[in-house]
């Protein structure tokens, strides 16, 4: 999973599947933002819902 770009931000998940938890970077403009951090289920998280936590970042901050 890849780096994903937004109007200027750049969302860079990762995630551990032993723990099940993951997170997404947000930077803009080469600066790092904040840390979103998930809980997920089975072998890893699906890029559906990666898109959707990022998706409601973007409304949320309206970007």
């Amino acid at each position: 999973m890849g780096a994903v770009e937004r109007n200027g931000y750049i969302f860079e998940p990762e995630f551990s599947v032993i723990n099940q938890k993951g997170a997404i970077h947000v930077y803009h403009n080469g600066s790092f933002v904040e840390e979103l951090q998930f809980n997920f289920a089975g072998k890893f998280p699906e890029m559906d819902f990666i898109e959707g936590l990022i998706d409601g970042y973007c409304q949320k901050h309206q970007i």
